[in-house]
């Protein structure tokens, strides 16, 4: 007899082991191991890749064969796999799952098989276990391979600006019905900002970034500004790799770094062509392993040069071995980055796409997602939050000559203490 039995097996507990035990009483057992896009299609990616999940199930005692499931739906699998008995947790009689239920018994009913529900294991938990991983930490080669993961999973990644610790925090562990930030992005802006001195990459960034990853579990991408010289660079791409950090993105341009946003009010001077693609290649040729993302930031929008020209260096960057195109623009309107998107997936349909909708932020994400974009990234909004919120409060002890008016504008001490483990694992 055929037994199929559907599973993510991301954080593998008793629970898991005691439906296969039982399957395995029925015959010889399937499991079709859904991937991480399946997975992340109705929750956060899992912490183990699939095939790190696919080698420990297919060394369960009582498992026969792992394949691929593809979709929260199991209807190809089982066509395929004509199973006498599908076997899951009785959970998935109630719930969101019922409807998932309900199709796998019309499917096959057809052939004569039958669904086997077995006892739902009480007392575990696995978001509650996933959650105390997070805690605990995670090492720089799990973090850094996960960006590249979210990208083949996901829709579209979403990204949050990070400046130290606290605000780590935030992006790591903020939800709101089910969504959460997949990513975290350590911002050349914002971290001058937060130590008073101007976006001219001035700021050491490495004890921020420290910082950052130090209390977070999300990758991390890096705003490089312009990479600096190409024999610096080289080394700024090994120690981020180190570091366990996801990604770079450096901007075509020279000269003394101003922030992009400015537009025509400091001059900007765009770099050549082949000395980027030259920058790109030998960071590339730097690297130890393959997670690690060289994104190039095309400018060319941002100083006028047109639509043409924003291709041109965007293909010519791909070619080079950039790994993702960041289109920037100061409009308010997304019309020139839509058209963008549009002329450079007619190139590279997997090339992952970045956007950051700063200036144009009345655009919703599923609108970019549609248009092309990979990975959308807020690029300064805790800073720029926190800033007006500090002012006010400031004002107020000023004005009243005691705090009690600024309650009502501060987190209480007990909430601020609830971000903060006391230990590592608590």
């Amino acid at each position: 007899m055929i037994v199929y039995i559907g599973m993510c097996a991301d954080l593998v507990h008793h629970g898991h082991l005691n439906i296969i035990k039982e399957a395995a009483k029925l015959g010889e057992v399937t499991v079709g191991l859904l991937t991480d896009k399946a997975i992340a299609s109705y929750k956060r990616l899992p912490a183990l890749s699939y095939g790190h999940r696919k080698f420990i199930i297919e060394n369960i005692k009582g498992v026969a064969n792992v394949i691929p499931q593809d979709t929260l739906d199991y209807t190809f699998n089982l066509k395929s796999v004509m199973p006498d008995y599908v076997v899951h947790g009785d959970d998935w009689r109630t719930g969101p799952q019922k409807e998932v239920r309900d199709k796998v018994v019309d499917t096959i009913s057809v052939w004569g098989g039958v669904v086997i529900d077995i006892p739902y294991t009480e007392g575990i938990s696995s978001t509650k276990l996933y959650n105390h991983l997070k805690d605990i930490g995670t090492t720089p080669d799990l973090r850094r391979g996960r960006l590249k993961r979210l990208v083949a999973s996901k829709p579209f990644v979403r990204v949050l600006e990070v400046h130290n610790g606290l605000t780590g925090r935030i992006v790591e562990k903020v939800s709101e019905d089910g969504q959460e930030f997949d990513c975290m992005w350590g911002s050349s802006l914002t971290d001058s900002t937060i130590k008073g001195k101007p976006d001219i990459e001035l700021v050491h960034r490495l004890d921020t970034l420290n910082e950052v990853l130090d209390v977070t579990t999300k990758p991390l991408i890096v705003d490089g500004d312009t990479g600096g010289m190409v024999e610096h660079f080289v080394y700024t791409v090994r120690t981020l790799e180190r570091l366990g950090i996801s990604a770079v993105i450096i901007e075509d341009k020279v000269g003394l770094k101003r922030n992009s946003l400015f537009g025509d009010t400091a001059k900007q001077i765009q770099d050549t062509i082949e000395n980027f693609c030259y920058k790109i290649s030998s960071g590339k040729k730097s690297q130890v392993s393959d997670d690690f993302m060289i994104i190039a930031r095309v400018e060319s929008l941002i100083l006028k040069q047109g639509q043409e020209d924003a291709l041109t260096r965007a293909l010519a960057y791909v070619k080079a071995g950039a790994d993702g195109i960041m289109i920037h623009s100061k409009e308010e309107s997304p019309d020139e980055v839509f058209t963008f998107m549009n002329s450079f997936r007619q190139h590279h349909s997997e090339v992952p796409l970045i956007v950051v909708p700063t200036s144009y932020n009345q655009v919703k994400e599923e609108d970019l997602v549609n248009a092309g974009a990979s990975i959308i990234i807020y690029a300064n909004h805790l800073l720029r939050s926190a800033y007006p919120a500090m002012m006010q409060t400031a004002k107020s002890i000023l004005q009243n000559e005691r705090s009690l008016e600024s309650d009502d504008m501060c987190l209480p001490i007990k909430d601020i203490l609830k971000l903060i483990p006391e230990e590592p694992g608590k």
